[in-house]
C-alpha cells in the first residue's frame, strides 16, 4: 500500500485550508523556505502567517536547499514538524537535527544507482529518505526500479514528476508518495479539483 502522501509546494491559504479539510488529507505538507528560483518559494513574512495555523494531525514541513544558519535561525520558531534538506552534509544534518530539534527529510536526487547509494551516509541520522528526481525548478522523472534494493525497512518516500496517474503502480510499494507540479494548472498554481482527485485515488488504491 501507499503508507502517506505528502504535498509539496503550498503556498496560498486557499489551497492550505483545502487540504486541512479534506475528507482524506495528506500527512504531510511541503512549503519552499528558501530557494527562492522556486515558483513555489514563500517569503519569510508570508511563511510565517501561512504556517500560523491548527494543522489537526498533518506534519508541517520546510523545505530548504543549502539552507545558511540565517535561515534555519529566522523559521527555527515557525510551525514546522520536518525540515527537508537537499545538498546538505551527513554531518551538517546531525547538526541542524540536534540544534533545533527538528525531523530530518533528506532529499536525495537520482537519476542512476550511485545517486541512491548515497542514502546510506544518512539512515542512522534522518527519519525519513526522499528519492527524488533531479532538478529543483521541476524535478525529472527517474527509474524507479534502481530503488529495488534499498531495504524494505528504510522509512522512505519517492517523488520525481510523479503523475496523477502513476498511482495505481505505487498499490504495493509501502513507500510514501511526494507529489507537486502534476496537481498544479498552467500557471503554476494549485489546482483543488487535482488535488481532489489525486487523494482519493490514493485513497481508493489503499482501499
Amino acid at each position: 500500500m501507499i503508507l502517506n502522501v505528502k504535498i509539496c509546494g503550498v503556498s496560498d491559504h486557499k489551497t492550505l485550508n483545502y487540504l486541512l479539510c479534506h475528507s482524506f488529507p495528506p500527512k504531510f505538507i511541503g512549503f519552499i523556505s528558501n530557494y527562492e528560483k522556486s515558483k513555489r518559494f514563500v517569503e519569510f513574512h508570508q511563511l510565517k502567517e501561512l504556517v500560523n495555523i491548527n494543522k489537526k494531525k498533518i506534519n508541517f514541513i520546510s523545505v530548504l536547499v543549502s539552507p545558511s544558519d540565517e535561515i534555519l535561525e529566522k523559521i527555527k520558531d515557525l510551525n514546522f514538524d520536518y525540515y527537508q534538506l537537499y545538498d546538505v552534509s551527513p554531518k551538517r544534518t546531525e547538526e541542524i537535527k540536534e540544534k533545533y530539534k527538528i525531523k530530518i527529510i533528506t532529499a536525495i536526487t537520482v537519476s542512476n544507482k550511485k545517486d541512491v547509494e548515497k542514502y546510506k551516509a544518512y539512515s542512522d541520522i534522518s527519519d525519513i529518505i526522499l528519492f527524488d528526481g533531479k532538478g529543483y525548478h521541476k524535478s525529472e522523472r527517474f527509474d524507479h526500479n534502481l530503488l529495488k534494493d534499498v531495504p524494505a525497512s528504510l522509512n522512505k518516500m519517492i517523488a520525481g514528476n510523479i503523475q496523477i496517474d502513476d498511482i495505481p503502480n505505487f498499490k504495493n510499494s509501502n513507500y510514501m508518495i511526494d507529489i507537486s507540479g502534476a496537481l498544479e494548472d498552467e500557471n503554476g498554481k494549485k489546482d483543488l479539483k487535482k488535488i481532489d482527485k489525486f487523494l482519493n485515488t490514493v485513497h481508493n488504491v489503499n482501499s
